[in-house]
């Protein structure tokens, strides 16, 4: 599941088995452009592989969530000023879905999870310039969260993420990471 990649700013622990990363953040680590805050973040963790057109990555995340904006999740990366990263971060008390889209600028969306306790699937499809975010609600379904535009290169980084910009030693572990075939373009049903 983790052979063949590589990482962009290697955190100080980390260790992988057959089925698990497990990762403990370095201090204030972020990924992070400009907008509303003014500064540039760009020394996450970022355990990624190449990968050429369209694709579906998903993952199983479960981090240890106690200062504000500790977060885990997927990321695709063509340059320090062109990404997506989505998962799980956790503000205002809470864990939520968010995903930041970044074109030289970065926005911010988040959608509160409060009913979130343990593990959570989330999964990332490129479609052409069109990012699908899903999160597996409880009912198992894939529900949407992001449809953002994103124009891309054919060849691109697809990974793991963790980040801890206000402290060190977020603990954060991924299961079930895969890169496959894209899956079906409908959005609903």
């Amino acid at each position: 599941m983790f052979e063949n990649l590589h990482w962009l700013n290697e955190p100080p622990q980390w260790s992988a088995t057959a089925d698990m990363l497990s990762v403990s953040t370095g201090e204030r680590t972020d990924f992070w452009r400009q907008t509303f805050y003014g500064f540039i973040r760009d020394d996450g963790h970022f355990l990624f592989r190449e990968v050429s057109g369209d694709f579906t990555a998903s993952v199983t995340l479960d981090g240890e969530y106690e200062a504000l904006y500790d977060q885990l999740g997927l990321m695709l990366r063509v340059s320090e000023t062109t990404w997506l990263k989505t998962g799980i971060e956790y503000t205002d008390g809470l864990p939520h879905l968010s995903t930041v889209v970044t074109r030289d600028f970065s926005d911010w969306s988040v959608l509160a999870l409060p009913d979130l306790r343990g593990k959570v699937s989330i999964r990332l499809t490129r479609h052409g310039t069109a990012l699908r975010v899903q999160f597996q609600g409880a009912a198992g379904r894939w529900q949407l969260s992001r449809l953002a535009y994103l124009p891309l290169p054919e060849v691109c980084q697809v990974g793991l993420m963790c980040c801890s910009p206000e402290r060190s030693g977020f603990r954060a572990r991924f299961t079930d990471f895969s890169v496959t075939e894209p899956v079906a373009r409908e959005l609903h049903g």
